[in-house]
């Protein structure tokens, strides 16, 4: 039997605390920039809502100690740049995705949340995502991502993903199909580079739900 949990909704079509995934859906699904987690008790999620949001998501957390040849070898991330990352919820397989400026962590765009995706899928789109902006506006900084499955997905020209289409995520595949049918006509000029996580800590761009 699945844990039960109850979910906080900061920004929505309605905010406050929600006991089931449903009631929590019907607020954030396709609400820009929408604000949410899932927590193991209610005492826990009212509580969480009395503070502000940002005391529980999109927060950076510190890189794990690491010794110096691998730090030397990896260098450090280029601050001017962009950094995108995909959410993937293990329980609901709702999936979203988003990308920021590394530096400032600015917002550049967040999409979803979509219905039965998996956590390679929110990463391959939002590598694409980011490479369709930049070409769009003229944007030639690198990319960082924290997948290296996404990563050659998008050299490939292909999501190599074995989830299988269904009712529930049309969506996604169309999103794909499109991704896909980018990347084959469009050439770019920007790296799309590993953010490497056990260096550096958590993709500027994290959801911050882990």
């Amino acid at each position: 039997m699945a844990k039960r949990k109850f979910y906080v909704v900061w920004e929505g079509r309605k905010t406050g605390v929600f006991d089931n995934w449903n009631e929590c859906k019907k607020q954030i699904s396709e609400y820009p920039q929408a604000k949410y987690k899932s927590f193991e008790s209610r005492e826990q999620a009212e509580e969480a809502f009395k503070k502000n949001s940002r005391q529980y998501i999109g927060k950076a957390a510190a890189p794990p100690p690491v010794d110096r040849q691998y730090l030397q070898m990896v260098g450090r991330p280029l601050p001017e740049s962009i950094a995108v990352d995909g959410a993937w919820n293990t329980a609901t397989g709702m999936i979203e995705y988003q990308g920021v400026y590394t530096r400032t962590r600015q917002l550049i765009f967040r999409q979803g949340p979509f219905e039965d995706g998996t956590n390679n899928i929110a990463e391959f789109l939002a590598i694409v995502h980011a490479l369709a902006y930049c070409k769009a506006h003229n944007i030639t900084l690198p990319i960082y991502s924290d997948s290296r499955n996404a990563i050659g997905w998008v050299k490939a020209k292909k999501a190599k993903t074995n989830h299988a289409p269904s009712s529930n995520n049309v969506k996604i595949f169309e999103l794909i199909d499109r991704a896909e049918k980018w990347l084959k006509t469009h050439t770019y000029p920007n790296q799309v580079l590993k953010w490497e996580t056990k260096a550096w800590g958590e993709n500027p761009a994290d959801f911050g739900r882990k």
